[in-house]
């Protein structure tokens, strides 16, 4: 029996849910990135690193929120805090003290935070990071990298997938990205030619700190220490997307992982302790942008307008409290970090003994596969590889169907670690990593 024939049997009745749901959802689903073929699992409850599927089959879990989980699921410090704040009420329309709390814990936590702006999501973090370079400093231009994704406003669908010149999405009018440069990564030279040409025009750089699609494609050893000199020579704005890196690298983000300062940060998942929230951090001269003041520059037409009926809710400030106030002591962070290079070790030792060619890597707790691939080792390979390496569908659809059918959820390429995964947890998954490469192996799919 095939891999995918075994997944139909045994996930039987999430195919029935799904068959459901194509009559309420285009393509059966809310989210593009939960879209499989033949169908997606459904899952019914979640403790801790597991999760048990409608069918009853329990699962190691690497998507973890879409990593916004740094406690794992349903973790009795969050359970509490909201259980707590839904009886008080879940929207208030005025202001409270749980959002002074969640912002002064941003403030505590996050190298150059001056100012933070609550926001309703990660898309919505960026979008307001990228308004705020450009009205700070009176210029039009953002410079982006391919393959880096900063959520799904018309401005960043540029430079997503391959072919880069083409938008991620359909309806997106072309002046929505006429201000938008799409530049390769790990490519300082480059950089250096478009900022002599245009840097009086270019109002900041937005990027994923880890590299492109949450480190896919890091960034080389040294680049973004000449990018950040680069950027302040010219008076350019260096945006940090960390709404997935955020509080997760380290209780500081990415700016305290590679010790290296931005000018803004944008925020989401792990910030909200899961729930849904974002935002901005940045100093006082940038933020107060938003505010409401006297001086000309900022006043009425000058100001940053910002409304957003679910900013900073009680439900989601609740959680966050109560997420930050863990990461603060480091803990949460240092576990899953270990954890993870212990995970990239035993999934290389598994491509070497079932002999598929291939390896993992990552960076703090995010993991990802090369499939197929061979001679990159450090980070300094990478300036060779094509932005974003694509697992194709033909192994990316059999793996994942594979590794549900051995007791693991993850993306179908990588995932990430909370602070709540055990020793046993991670054998079992290498475990079953090795199986699942014997399986497709065996198929054909993978050599």
């Amino acid at each position: 029996m095939s891999v995918e024939e075994q997944y139909r049997k045994v996930f039987a009745k999430s195919a029935e849910l799904y068959a459901q749901a194509v009559e309420v959802f285009p393509s059966g689903v809310t989210h593009d990135a939960r879209y499989m073929q033949p169908f997606p699992v459904y899952v019914e409850r979640a403790q801790g690193a597991r999760k048990w599927t409608v069918e009853g089959r329990e699962l190691i879990d690497y998507w973890t929120g879409h990593g916004s989980l740094m406690l794992g699921h349903s973790h009795p410090t969050l359970v509490r805090a909201v259980t707590e704040q839904v009886q008080k009420g879940t929207h208030y329309g005025a202001n409270h003290e749980l959002e002074l709390a969640w912002g002064q814990l941003v403030k505590e936590l996050v190298p150059g935070a001056e100012r933070v702006r609550f926001t309703g999501s990660g898309t919505e973090a960026t979008l307001m990071a990228i308004r705020l370079a450009r009205a700070y400093t009176g210029r039009r231009i953002i410079v982006k990298f391919a393959s880096h994704f900063h959520g799904w406003h018309d401005a960043m669908t540029a430079g997503v997938y391959p072919p880069y010149d083409v938008p991620s999405s359909v309806g997106v009018p072309p002046g929505a990205l006429a201000d938008v440069h799409v530049a390769p990564p790990n490519d300082l030279a480059y950089l250096q030619r478009l900022f002599a040409a245009e840097g009086d025009q270019i109002a900041g750089v937005i990027l994923e700190p880890t590299g492109g699609a949450w480190g896919t494609t890091p960034f080389i050893p040294g680049f973004l220490e000449n990018l950040r000199a680069l950027c302040s020579e010219t008076g350019v704005l260096l945006i940090f997307d960390e709404v997935i890196t955020g509080f997760r690298l380290a209780p500081g983000g990415a700016q305290e992982y590679f010790n290296l300062r931005a000018d803004l940060c944008t925020f989401a998942k792990v910030l909200a302790g899961g729930l849904t929230g974002g935002a901005v951090t940045g100093p006082a001269e940038i933020m107060d942008i938003l505010a409401f003041t006297s001086d000309a520059k900022h006043n009425r037409f000058g100001k940053f307008s910002h409304p957003g009926t679910f900013n900073a809710n009680p439900l989601s400030a609740a959680a966050g409290v109560a997420m930050l106030t863990e990461i603060k002591t480091g803990e949460p962070s240092r576990l899953a970090n270990a954890n993870c290079a212990y995970l990239i070790d035993g999934f290389n030792q598994a491509f070497k003994e079932v002999g598929v060619t291939g390896f993992a890597y990552g960076e703090g707790s995010m993991f990802h596969f090369g499939f197929g691939l061979t001679g990159y080792t450090e980070k300094k390979d990478f300036a060779k590889w094509e932005p974003l390496m694509q697992i194709p569908g033909h192994i990316a659809s059999p793996f994942r169907q594979a590794m549900l059918l051995n007791g693991v959820d993850m993306t179908g390429q990588g995932g990430w670690l909370s602070a709540v995964h055990t020793k046993v947890d991670l054998d079992l998954t290498i475990e079953a990593f090795a199986k699942t490469l014997s399986m497709l192996k065996a198929e054909g799919v993978l050599a």
